[in-house]
């Protein structure tokens, strides 16, 4: 018995092709997920150092409160009801909650 070898050989440019592919993908990939991300984070820095006292915050915990003061440490302090007092983080803060809670509060105040 002998054994033959059969040798298969790639089409010019097959190469190319895989490569043009790869590219393809990596440009979707950052499409649809990088810059987004990139933007949501951006957006979320500004929101949180345009923080002023008065301002109506939710906290990523759900906790509710008014800012008090805001510190130097990038930390603010929450006022959650009268006389009670929270020092939490500026990074703690959710924009997408606070922006829900401030957008009803303006519905209800357009309605009256």
């Amino acid at each position: 018995m002998s054994t033959s070898v059969i040798l298969l050989q790639s089409a010019p440019g097959g190469g190319s092709l895989q490569l043009l592919l790869l590219g393809g993908m990596i440009l979707v990939f950052w499409l649809f997920m990088i810059r987004p991300q990139a933007k949501k984070a951006k957006l979320a820095k500004t929101f949180q150092q345009n923080m002023q006292k008065g301002d109506k915050i939710v906290t990523i915990a759900g906790i509710h409160g008014t800012v008090n003061k805001v510190n130097e440490d990038g930390t603010i302090m929450l006022e959650t009801s009268p006389g009670s007092y929270m020092k939490i983080e500026k990074s703690a803060i959710s924009i997408e909650w606070t922006q829900n809670i401030n957008k009803a509060a303006s519905v209800v105040t357009d309605k009256k």
